[in-house]
């Protein structure tokens, strides 16, 4: 079975919840912040959550919502990352501007880009990423959706920012009722779904 497949089997298995006895929704989204020792995560909702292959974290204002309370009912922990967009083809990525509260679109210039890499790529997992050169003015980062590993720069007025901005954060789903704590959670980056249900 593909992956997106496997994902909206997903998407489905959560929506079923929601359907059981008329309550509680489902939402999804990028990881912008996690803030462990209090137990919240902000993040970016995806507007086209009915197609799960081709998400756009670009709902505004971010939501933050409480982990699940028992532990068994939550999936790896997430990591977050402010970079929503990286759109190679067209030179441009959308970076989530917390001081704002804002999607800010920035030109890029793409210097290199390496299909086919996985997470556990030594040149991913550890090479410390996102990096960002100041001398050389560019920064190296991996899309994990798209499995590729791209090297570009941006206008001197972006390489100063923190490191997470050029981060992809993990993608969630999780089901609520309350809208501010989740009551199931998933991490869709860190779960393997061929070995789902295994």
């Amino acid at each position: 079975m593909k992956l997106s497949a496997r994902l909206q089997i997903s998407v489905i298995a959560l929506a079923g919840l929601s359907s059981c006895g008329g309550f509680g929704q489902v939402n999804q989204g990028q990881v912008v912040e996690y803030r462990r020792a209090e137990g919240l995560i902000t993040l970016i909702s995806d507007s086209n959550y009915r197609d799960p292959a081709h998400p756009r974290f670009d709902v505004l204002p971010p939501v933050t919502i409480r982990v699940p309370e028992n532990p068994r009912e939550m999936g790896p922990e997430p990591e977050p990352g402010k970079l929503l967009a990286l759109d190679s083809r067209n030179g441009r990525a959308v970076i989530f501007d917390p001081g704002a509260q804002a999607l800010r679109s920035v030109e890029l210039t793409i210097v290199s880009e390496r299909s086919d890499v996985r997470s556990t790529d030594a040149r991913v997992a550890k090479a410390g990423l996102p990096l960002v050169d100041r001398t050389a003015r560019t920064i190296t980062t991996y899309v994990p959706r798209e499995r590729k590993l791209i090297t570009f720069s941006v206008p001197e007025e972006y390489l100063g920012l923190p490191g997470d901005v050029w981060k992809v954060g993990d993608e969630i789903r999780y089901y609520y009722k309350d809208a501010g704590r989740a009551l199931r959670l998933m991490n869709v980056t860190r779960t393997d779904l061929n070995k789902a249900g295994e």
